[in-house]
């Protein structure tokens, strides 16, 4: 499990850079440029949690890093991004699956803005650029709203490919889900099938009955909650 996690992470990362540094960084919009790869970091971390998170903003901003035409000094945004992920990956629910859309977007809001500005301050700290407060301040709003509306159609695709990965929580096994179906998160499901757990516990308790009058010791198919 964890080697395919490493590998769709590691895929994800190096289509998101080479789609940000040849086609988002080529449309010359005014301010920042779409962050894609922090987009890509957002969403892992929201599946994969803090550690994983952490992780894989450090292995996406090192990549950036070293990847042409980077002009900055090398483990700027690896540490940034790493950062940025932990804390990202603090938001995950116990139960691992978002009920709505609200939770991501604000997520995807503060972490552009804040990797705007750690990314500024490191520059500073480090010498390597040096930017005005005009211009930090143009950065951070063009960036934050670049990323919020790129953000609906890539975060949720990213978290459902990587929930594909991860065990069903409601299982007690650790296995996925029925069938071998991804249900992904509760907000990217069609309505008819966002059930509530009492909701689950009333379907299954109205098809136990029945098989309670057959033979003892012939109960199948029922689903742990």
């Amino acid at each position: 499990m964890r080697v395919q996690r490493t590998l769709l992470a590691t895929l994800l990362v190096i289509v998101a850079l080479t789609v940000q540094v040849s086609i988002l960084a080529r449309l010359h919009l005014p301010g920042a440029v779409p962050d894609l790869l922090l987009l890509t970091v957002l969403a892992l971390a929201l599946v994969y949690g803090h550690t994983g998170g952490a992780v894989t903003g450090f292995f996406a901003g090192l990549v950036a890093d070293l990847a042409p035409p980077a002009d900055h000094a090398v483990g700027r945004y690896a540490l940034v991004l790493c950062v940025v992920g932990y804390a990202a990956g603090l938001t995950k629910p116990e139960n691992g699956q978002h009920r709505s859309a609200t939770a991501p977007m604000l997520v995807v809001a503060i972490g552009a803005a804040s990797s705007t500005l750690l990314y500024a301050g490191v520059g500073t700290l480090v010498g390597d650029t040096e930017v005005s407060q005009d211009a930090l301040v143009t950065m951070v709003t063009t960036a934050t709203v670049y990323d919020l509306l790129l953000a609906p159609f890539v975060v949720p695709l990213l978290m459902s490919l990587a929930r594909r990965l991860e065990p069903d929580p409601l299982s007690g096994d650790g296995s996925g889900s029925p069938a071998g179906e991804s249900l992904g998160p509760s907000w990217l499901r069609p309505t008819g099938m966002r059930l509530s757990r009492a909701g689950r516990a009333a379907a299954i308790g109205g098809q136990r009955s029945p098989l309670l009058g057959r033979s003892r010791g012939r109960l199948k198919g029922v689903k742990r909650l």
